[in-house]
């Protein structure tokens, strides 16, 4: 039988601008590796086995990182699964130790960036080749393809046609952005730390219409990390002070929900976010009613409105009111992506899933400061990759 499976440990660089500093990727892995073994209380000669996420380096780029944090000869896996890569590492590291394999895994993530818009430019051999040509071809036949960042087309025509079919407006799209700028504030590692009005969030540069700059996730550096052990593991070293239970978690990938329709509503991954969510409710005995708090990914404002739904916070088309009525932030019904989320915390491609779930375990601690939403007792976090694979993780302390 399956075993319990417990983050004791999370660390994380602050996320900033790419090509801003002079530290290697390795240099931010060592920062927030050792700072996950520091708050699990353990050194690394306890840990077994290192899956490690990032999109952007070299095969065994892992290697070159987790050695600075020492050279054991344990495992080192290398992981890229697009933007739910840290997810991903995570969700290796739980199966390791749920499935008896081993007592102490170590999750890492990190991404060292490029300034500049995601995805590069729209060029016709990028177009071709491209492992998310099928996405990009669904788009183009519904709304043609445009000299804007790609990334951003298939997002900005999905809240073109989300606001079409069910009334969505431009001003509850900007509220979104709003909201996770003004969770940043309290946020030390956010590559953004300033609040926006909606009218603000409205205002700023157009990426791909309706879709703003201060409604886009910026491209970032930064690395994170988890440390995953087993129930044994946390009774032999007095870890229950700490520890967090990864009570459930599910990884989709693409079906032909996301393709048939010709809806980029569908091809930016809400089937699949559905699916992994309806998986991990089932798997935790729990459902989004128990949930307190969420990290989700909020890419671009508009699939935090599509997460919305699939998560089942509301139906279909009402996702629009549910951030505008406030029901998303403090005093509302739950709190979404109190670290600013990808729009203000930052995106390092690798890192994100895992800075989500550190995020997580702080509120589950009650140790997040002025983020700290009160009572928290059940956190989720989704992580998704066009191309795709969603993740849902589902945290009880």
């Amino acid at each position: 039988m399956a075993g319990k499976a417990y983050i004791v440990g999370v660390g994380m660089t602050r996320f900033e601008k790419p090509e801003t500093g002079d530290r290697q990727y390795w240099d931010l892995v060592k920062e927030a590796g050792t700072a996950a073994l520091a708050d699990a209380g353990i050194g690394y000669e306890a840990v077994e086995q290192v899956p490690v996420g990032y999109c952007f380096q070299a095969s065994t780029a892992g290697q070159r990182a987790a050695y600075e944090l020492g050279l054991t000869g344990v495992p080192v896996y290398n992981v890229n699964n697009n933007c739910a890569t840290g997810a991903t590492a995570l969700m290796m590291a739980r199966q390791f130790v749920e499935g008896g394999l081993n007592d102490c895994v170590l999750a890492l993530g990190f991404e060292k960036m490029k300034r500049g818009a995601l995805g590069g430019g729209a060029d016709s051999g990028d177009f071709r080749t491209s492992p998310v040509a099928r996405h990009y071809g669904v788009m183009a036949a519904a709304h043609g393809f445009e000299q804007t960042p790609p990334t951003a087309q298939l997002f900005g025509n999905a809240a073109r046609e989300h606001m079409a079919r069910y009334g969505t407006t431009a001003e509850q799209l900007a509220a979104v952005g709003a909201k996770n700028h003004r969770h940043s504030v309290h946020n030390p590692y956010a590559q953004f730390q300033e609040a926006y009005t909606v009218e603000e969030v409205l205002a700023a540069k157009t990426i791909h219409r309706p879709l703003t700059r201060l409604q886009c996730s910026p491209t970032s550096d930064g690395a994170a990390a988890a440390v995953v052990v087993s129930e044994r593991f946390v009774g032999e070293h007095g870890l229950a002070d700490r520890a967090v239970e990864i009570a459930a978690q599910a990884m989709t990938t693409d079906t032909g929900d996301s393709f048939a329709s010709g809806s980029c509503i569908d091809v930016v991954g809400r089937p699949m976010s559905r699916a992994a969510a309806r998986q991990a409710y089932a798997a935790g005995g729990l459902g989004i009613e128990d949930v307190d708090v969420i990290e989700l990914h909020d890419c671009f404002s508009v699939n935090e409105l599509l997460t919305y739904e699939a998560l089942g916070m509301c139906a279909e088309g009402e996702s629009g009111k549910l951030v505008a009525d406030g029901a998303t932030t403090y005093g509302g019904r739950w709190v979404v992506n109190p670290s600013g989320g990808l729009i203000s915390k930052g995106h390092p491609l690798g890192a994100t899933g895992l800075a989500q779930a550190a995020e997580l375990v702080w509120q589950l601690r009650g140790t997040a400061g002025e983020r700290q939403v009160p009572g928290a007792r059940v956190g989720l976090a989704h992580n998704i990759g066009l191309g795709g694979a969603a993740v849902v993780t589902v945290l009880r302390r």
